[in-house]
């Protein structure tokens, strides 16, 4: 209902490297001043300190519902730089457990000294 990403920003400061996680494709986009970009609030990574944020509700309550994006939408206002990635980690987590949570596992390639019997099968279900 909310995107799946709790709400969390952190700022950084100083001289040196900095390190980010993300996920899929990393997008590094220039905003001009007065540009404005309305995104999912989890594919956000970074921006600089010059891009205004601001959280909106979703105004089509059938797409927050069903299209999977959650209540709230993000709007950074230029200029300054934005990296976003395509794949937050809800989302991830989503592919994951659709392809891992199905069928029974076949012990195939997987290194398991259990051998054909799938980690399921030990609880009694699948």
């Amino acid at each position: 209902m909310f995107g799946g990403e709790g709400f969390i920003m952190q700022r950084l400061i100083g001289d040196g490297l900095a390190f980010l996680h993300a996920g899929g494709t990393i997008i590094k986009k220039e905003l001009k001043a007065g540009e404005s970009l309305k995104l999912d609030t989890g594919c956000l990574v970074a921006m600089t300190n010059t891009v205004d944020y601001d959280v909106e509700m979703i105004r089509d309550i059938k797409s927050a519902f069903f299209g999977g994006e959650g209540l709230f939408l993000a709007t950074l206002r230029g200029p300054g730089t934005v990296w976003l990635q395509s794949l937050p980690f809800s989302r991830l987590a989503s592919r994951i457990f659709s392809v891992g949570g199905k069928g029974r596992s076949s012990g195939k390639g997987e290194g398991s000294i259990l051998g054909n019997i799938g980690i399921g099968d030990l609880f009694g279900g699948d």
